[in-house]
């Protein structure tokens, strides 16, 4: 078993249940040093895509989850890690329990775009689903986006 990340629609635990039913939810925390941002809007079917970014004045609200290697094949397919789209990195996570090393996916693409409307309320909803805090799902819900898809 191996520590994921979970920033994006994988924040939702049903979504997670559906995807890696043998990886079960750990804690959430913070990827401080980190900002949701997106890219890749050439790649996206409804505009950009969720990644994040190193920046040292943000952080990142995020889902930890044990992920078991079959589970592990799984979310690259889902998430496309296993097209090369996404890539696999080592990052931290602030917990309330102390500091985790962990592994998320970070889109290999340019930074720039807008995801689409119903893409950022998928986003929200997760975290909504992830019990992230009202501020941070009142940001997400803020952001510039695409007002209809492409």
């Amino acid at each position: 078993m191996t520590l994921y990340a979970a920033y994006g629609t994988n924040l939702d635990p049903a979504r997670m249940s559906a995807r890696c039913p043998h990886s079960p939810l750990q804690t959430t925390g913070w990827l401080e040093g980190w900002r949701l941002t997106f890219g890749g809007e050439e790649h996206g079917w409804d505009g950009a895509l969720a990644t994040i970014v190193q920046d040292p004045f943000e952080q990142v609200y995020v889902a930890v989850y044990d992920v078991t290697a079959d589970d592990v094949a799984e979310l690259d397919r889902w998430d496309s890690a296993d097209t090369g789209l996404y890539r696999t990195t080592k990052v931290r996570v602030k917990t309330l329990a102390g500091e985790l090393v962990v592994w998320t996916y970070v889109l290999d693409a340019y930074e720039g775009g807008l995801p689409s409307a119903s893409y950022l309320g998928v986003l929200a909803d997760a975290a909504v689903a992830a019990d992230a805090p009202a501020d941070y799902v009142a940001a997400l819900r803020a952001r510039p986006c695409r007002s209809t898809g492409l």
